[in-house]
């Protein structure tokens, strides 16, 4: 048994020397595998055209489900999974799409869910810099972007060179223009009223008028810009256009009211009333408003802002 183990296991120096040869190349080709995606470079695919033709495919697709053959005359028709119908055309004013708000690009006939892809855009940092950006919008028909490029009025953009588009109104025009921008009274004017000035859809109308019945009446033009997702930018331009009569202000008695009737309103927090029903429940009634300046939690700007709505009488 020794003999035949040793006749098959034994090894001369040249065979030992090609043993040890082989190994070596199996261990390094092993080892080199390893290596291997360290050396070779992936070369590089370019999608940038193959992207274009699916979004040109995708929006070819899109402008034949959103809007009929007749593309001459600008209609509202769009597909059954969008669940919006209207025959209004859209209402043309001069807008600046930098600051339009969604319910200016509804007033002017756009899908709201075309306008929300506007307002994310700009919201990131988008711009528009000329009209004709118009055209670029994702579901926005070509019919369309002519329909409002000659209405475009941007004021001003990040570039050094800025751009002012302008057009002079109709006789018609005019007028409209002139009557929609009307001065109004904050404390009586409708949603109809709101709606008229620029900027101001249903949506931001109705905000004001429940932000005016909570506060019970509006003393300062200022506070129209304090209504819930009013945009500053709209604010201001439409702050010319207001006026107010203080005089229809509602007031709290401040003697008489319950801390649910203080509370309800939006400069009176609940700690707040509960604070002037303590005071008075301790010190008796109040004789002027002043007085609760005593209490430590009503601070300076809380009574100025509140003071227009309190009363002891």
């Amino acid at each position: 048994m020794w003999r035949f183990l040793n006749d098959y296991f034994s090894f001369t120096k040249k065979e030992r020397r090609g043993i040890i040869y082989i190994i070596s190349m199996i261990i390094a080709l092993i080892f080199l595998s390893f290596l291997f995606p360290y050396f070779s470079k992936e070369g590089s695919i370019d999608t940038s055209k193959f992207e274009e033709e699916i979004a040109q495919l995708k929006m070819d697709s899109s402008s034949k489900k959103l809007y009929s053959k007749n593309q001459h005359e600008y209609q509202n028709n769009f597909s059954s999974d969008d669940k919006y119908e209207s025959t209004k055309k859209g209402e043309l004013f001069y807008f600046d799409p930098n600051i339009a708000s969604i319910d200016d690009w509804v007033r002017l006939g756009i899908r709201e869910k075309v306008a929300n892809t506007i307002h994310k855009y700009v919201s990131k940092g988008g711009k528009f810099y000329k009209p004709e950006d118009l055209k670029k919008i994702w579901g926005m028909s070509e019919t369309d972007a002519n329909r409002l490029i000659p209405y475009v009025s941007i004021k001003s953009t990040d570039k050094n060179s800025s751009h002012f588009h302008e057009k002079q109104f109709s006789e018609k025009a005019s007028y409209t223009s002139k009557k929609s921008f009307d001065k109004i009274d904050i404390n009586f004017a409708d949603s109809n009223a709101f709606i008229a000035l620029p900027g101001i859809g249903s949506r931001l109308a109705n905000r004001i008028i429940s932000f005016r019945e909570k506060l019970g009446g509006f003393y300062s033009i200022d506070q129209v810009g304090e209504t819930y997702l009013l945009p500053d930018s709209t604010f201001q331009k439409i702050k010319p256009q207001l006026i107010v009569n203080s005089k229809a202000i509602k007031k709290i008695n401040i003697n008489s009211a319950s801390v649910d009737e203080m509370k309800s309103h939006p400069y009176i927090r609940y700690y707040i009333a509960n604070a002037i029903f303590q005071y008075r429940k301790q010190h008796g009634n109040f004789q002027s408003t002043e007085e609760i300046k005593k209490i430590m939690t009503v601070t300076d700007d809380i009574y100025n802002k509140a003071f227009p709505y309190l009363t002891t009488d």
